[in-house]
């Protein structure tokens, strides 16, 4: 790593500090000057290991030999100054003094190798996960969208929540979701579920046929694991699996909004400064039970109108507990916030989730916010009931 890296990485915040930097060399002048200017029978050489130790600590092993060789050239400038190169003492702390040098620098060596490794996995990893879990787009047909994810796992990006929207002849068709653990088992589920919500929203013109499809899917996918599973591994994880979702097809002529919910937690609708809560008349239970009525899944009907926020939120939103135990307070907090757009009102939301919970959740968590903008001209789509009539319903 030369110094031209160096010099790049001081601008961008991924090196040391120019203080962190000068500690070596400055520790390598205070010894050699004090070493020089003490009694013959003080010896203080033996302090100069710690300058190529502590820089094999932050530095790569181009720095580290760096410092190696300053200070031993400093201690044969000590040996020359007050006595000869060629006293015992002296010429038996040069070499002990070589010789760390070269060690600390192959292990400076092997630890840059190891995290040169490990920022190419992760970046492979965040590329992978990137594909699973897509951006959403800004605008669908009048919508406007956002989301967010936070994952809990330390290090990761995508977890077992998952979202997703896809654009249709008639309007636009989102899922949020929740696969039941954590890990590469959950990643996997969500990877399927939204691979077969990609497939199907565009092909089943029956929003509960779509639902009762996923099902399908989740259902297999759960066989072909326990399939694969080793006859001798009890994994209860994956033989319990299940996924909470809610599936939404906004039309773009009508000023509503279709919902089947399977198991999750009821969206959010903000309306003039208002929360209501759109709870199913009839939810059915999580996908991949295997428990959907021989009907189908039932399909509710709700208002939405030009102006309207809808809020989708994954149970990692309002489980999540501040110190003194009390759960995010979700309906509270965006009723506060009316007003904003969706991208301002989820960074708001964000960065108070992360500040009620600690920075720590405890769950994933996911969140898509919807807002339906006014057609061309300020003319919003005809009026349709309100949620406070649909509430009383």
């Amino acid at each position: 790593m030369g110094l031209r890296q160096w010099r790049e990485g001081l601008r961008d915040g991924t090196r040391p500090s120019r203080a962190l930097l000068a500690a070596p060399f400055t520790l390598i002048a205070v010894v050699t000057v004090v070493d020089i200017n003490v009694p013959p029978e003080v010896h203080l050489g033996p302090f100069l290991v710690a300058a190529p130790a502590l820089t094999a600590s932050f530095a790569g092993p181009r720095l580290t030999a760096c410092v190696g060789a300053v200070a031993v050239l400093a201690q044969a400038a000590v040996a020359l100054t007050r006595s000869s190169i060629h006293d015992l003492n002296h010429t038996y702390q040069i070499a002990a003094l070589f010789l760390i040098s070269a060690i600390v620098t192959f292990f400076a060596h092997l630890r840059e190798r190891g995290t040169t490794e490990m920022v190419r996995l992760r970046t492979v990893a965040e590329a992978a996960q990137r594909s699973v879990l897509r951006p959403l787009p800004a605008r669908s047909g009048p919508l406007h969208l956002a989301s967010f994810y936070l994952a809990a796992e330390a290090g990761a990006q995508l977890g077992g929540d998952l979202y997703a929207a896809a654009r249709t002849d008639a309007g636009t068709r989102v899922i949020i979701g929740d696969v039941r653990g954590k890990g590469l088992d959950a990643i996997s589920g969500a990877a399927g579920v939204l691979g077969a919500f990609r497939a199907l929203a565009r092909q089943e013109g029956h929003l509960p046929g779509l639902a009762a499809r996923l099902e399908t899917s989740v259902a297999a996918h759960r066989i072909d694991s326990l399939n694969e599973q080793d006859e001798h591994t009890d994994d209860p994880g994956i033989t319990e699996a299940f996924v909470t979702a809610a599936v939404l097809d906004i039309p773009d002529a009508a000023p509503e909004l279709r919902l089947v919910s399977c198991g999750h937690p009821p969206p959010l609708l903000l309306r003039s400064g208002r929360v209501h809560a759109l709870d199913a008349t009839e939810p059915g239970p999580p996908l991949g039970v295997g428990a959907l009525s021989p009907a189908g899944p039932t399909q509710d009907v709700f208002s939405f109108r030009a102006g309207d926020m809808l809020l989708l939120y994954t149970d990692g939103v309002t489980e999540a507990r501040d110190r003194s135990g009390r759960f995010y307070p979700l309906a509270e907090r965006v009723a506060s916030w009316s007003g904003l757009g969706p991208g301002q009102l989820l960074e708001r939301m964000r960065a108070d989730l992360l500040r009620h919970a600690g920075g720590n959740l405890g769950d994933d968590a996911a969140v898509v916010a919807v807002e339906r903008l006014a057609a061309p001209g300020g003319a919003g789509p005809a009026p349709a009931r309100s949620a406070e009539a649909e509430d009383g319903r």
